[in-house]
């Protein structure tokens, strides 16, 4: 009441009426992440953990997820809501990356062919994906997250007689079929991170990294500004009104299933450079919650969605996910860490997917 009372040096609103505003504009959510942050990292730093190492690692983590969060833009944008279907791009970026292993490429050239392959690649599902969409409309959440748990399954079935030859991928002393786990050491492992990184004091910034998932970013914020993307995200926000304009409302739907897939099929590559290793069979199943997630703690509903609210909720989800786990390791048994991260981070991805915020709008 005394902050109501002060009142403004234009004579206009009082300092408190801006002060709220601001706060509701931010968001009440992402104060309260922000404040959870703030209180893992001070307990940190009364526990003398290495500061510089986990903000490196959190930057680490920003560009090496960034991708894949980005991913959710197109498809919130179009309509069709978070793409739970995530793990259709995600498997042909790992297709494509097994590909580039097969054919014997190493740095750069393997990465670049392995993303070039992988776009093509998650167009053409994301297409065939889109297509199915329209046939099941206004059960897209529900059918994506089947749909994703359903091409995994079938992948299962495709590493274990898919005719690679190379040492590096398949099961030794003649075993069928293809390992749970593939090091990239030798391959494309860091190859964007090391790009031009630098130090600052013990915190190693990942330059390459950055750059690219930046340059993302900036790609999709221009086809966003652009003629095809503004009448997409008129389809998205009331596609009633854009039937009426003369819009092909299955046709823009259709063209954000394709570019979020195609974001998919790059961002596990970025994400595989960054990790070291390809994880096979099941390991794709659950990317879509955390990616999901990181959205919504970021301010996006599931009708809109902005390149801001990726790099908000990107950088405070990896952020927690980072801190906590030496905190807890300081805290309590070194084998309750684990349960303890898993426990945050699901805990993350539940409060995200509750929020009244990201409910689905349905007049």
């Amino acid at each position: 009441m005394l902050l109501n009372a002060l009142p403004s040096p234009e004579g206009g609103e009082s300092f408190g009426d801006r002060l709220g505003a601001a706060v509701r504009d931010f968001g009440i959510p992402r104060i309260i992440i922000l404040g959870f942050l703030g209180v893992l990292l001070a307990t940190a730093v009364s526990l003398r953990l290495p500061m510089g190492q986990l903000f490196g690692n959190i930057l680490t983590r920003f560009g090496m997820n960034g991708i894949l969060v980005l991913a959710m833009i197109p498809s919130i944008q179009s309509g069709t809501g978070p793409n739970f279907a995530l793990p259709l791009g995600v498997t042909c970026g790992i297709v494509a990356s097994t590909l580039s292993i097969e054919l014997d490429l190493r740095g750069f050239t393997a990465f670049f062919f392995a993303v070039g392959v992988a776009i093509p690649l998650g167009a053409i599902s994301g297409y065939l994906y889109g297509v199915f969409q329209n046939k099941v409309k206004g059960q897209e959440l529900t059918v994506g997250t089947y749909f994703g748990f359903s091409v995994v399954s079938l992948m299962c079935i495709f590493w274990t007689v898919v005719p690679y030859k190379s040492p590096e991928m398949i099961w030794p002393y003649g075993g069928s079929g293809l390992r749970v786990t593939i090091t990239l050491t030798n391959r494309f492992a860091q190859v964007l991170d090391g790009f031009m990184s630098f130090k600052i004091g013990t915190m190693t910034v990942p330059t390459g990294l950055l750059l690219f998932f930046g340059m993302f970013c900036a790609l999709l914020a221009l086809f966003l500004r652009s003629k095809t993307g503004v009448a997409m995200m008129m389809v998205g926000s009331n596609p009633r009104y854009a039937e009426s304009a003369g819009l092909n409302v299955d046709k823009y739907r259709i063209i954000g299933s394709v570019v979020s897939q195609a974001l998919g099929a790059v961002g596990i590559i970025v994400y595989a450079q960054s990790f070291g290793f390809i994880q096979l069979y099941l390991a794709p199943l659950f990317m879509a919650f955390f990616a999901v997630a990181s959205v919504l703690i970021g301010g996006a509903s599931l009708r809109r969605a902005t390149v801001w609210h990726v790099l908000i909720g990107t950088f405070l989800f990896q952020a927690i996910l980072v801190v906590s786990m030496p905190v807890a390791n300081k805290v309590v048994a070194d084998n309750l860490a684990e349960v303890i991260r898993i426990i945050v981070s699901n805990g993350i991805i539940l409060y995200a997917l509750t929020r009244k915020e990201a409910g689905v709008d349905v007049r």
